[in-house]
């Protein structure tokens, strides 16, 4: 047991510590995803090359902007988990061991954040500097705009990411199974993140529509503000209120968890 608030928030740094260093034990699978994330930026990079070339200027970005664009969001899908996952709590739920969780004397949820933040860190370096390191290597990038604005950025973006994977992971209380939920997550996130397209070329309302949704503060914001094509100031405001908004809700559904759990055999 952990007594008091001061004890229980000394514990979240060593959660954070906790969660870095168990992902390190796992170095062969972070070291296999950066391979694959280089790859599949490499070919992404051509695809976008070819656009570019054909359409200057597209997005506010040019052919430079355009690849260092493709190598970070490369690079972002490991810290940022934005093929969904990274969380144990499904697991957790079905295996009723979530009771034990809501009964600590310290935040579910905190305490959840803080491991993924050790583990976000681990993969931003092992997972998310190769891509980077062959992009520069095979085309060239452009250097950060504002380097302190852009890491925390990315540390807004991971906090936004866990927000979100915490509500659908969390949904696991009130469904028999996770799979649909995490499926559709992936599709959101993939798609209105920017990792598949910059969000910038989409035109008229959809395109407004697209960057005001959390899921932009994930990579698209975070590579804007490394381009220095947004606003740093207006970016972080805009990462940190997804980011309050998706924690409070967190809240409020952890509380609610507390009172209906349903899970699975039993």
């Amino acid at each position: 047991m952990i007594p008091g608030h001061g004890a229980a928030a000394a514990l979240y740094p060593r959660l954070a510590w906790y969660g870095f260093r168990r992902h390190a034990t796992y170095w062969a699978a972070a070291l296999a995803g950066a391979f694959t994330n280089t790859v599949f930026g490499v070919l992404r990079a051509y695809v976008l090359i070819a656009l570019w070339q054909a359409r200057p200027g597209l997005g506010g970005y040019d052919v430079a902007g355009a690849v260092t664009y493709t190598f970070l969001t490369q690079a972002f899908i490991g810290p940022m988990q934005l093929f969904g996952g990274g969380l144990d709590l499904p697991q957790r739920i079905r295996t009723g061991d979530v009771a034990l969780d809501l009964v600590r004397p310290a935040s579910l949820q905190v305490w959840c954040l803080s491991e993924d933040l050790g583990r976000a860190a681990y993969l931003f370096v092992v997972r998310g500097a190769p891509p980077t390191l062959v992009g520069a290597l095979l085309f060239g990038i452009v250097a950060p705009h504002a380097p302190a604005a852009f890491l925390l950025s990315v540390a807004l973006g991971v906090v936004v990411s866990f927000g979100w994977r915490y509500l659908v992971a969390l949904a696991t209380c009130w469904v028999m199974d996770d799979r649909g939920l995490a499926v559709l997550s992936m599709v959101l996130t993939t798609f209105f993140s920017g990792l598949m397209l910059p969000l910038t070329i989409f035109p008229g309302w959809f395109g407004e529509l697209a960057r005001a949704l959390p899921w932009s503060a994930m990579a698209q914001v975070p590579a804007d503000v490394y381009l220095g094509t947004a606003d740093p100031v207006h970016a972080l405001a805009f990462q940190a209120l997804w980011a309050a908004v998706l924690l409070a809700l967190g809240a409020l559904m952890t509380d609610a968890a507390r009172r209906k759990i349903v899970i699975q055999g039993g």
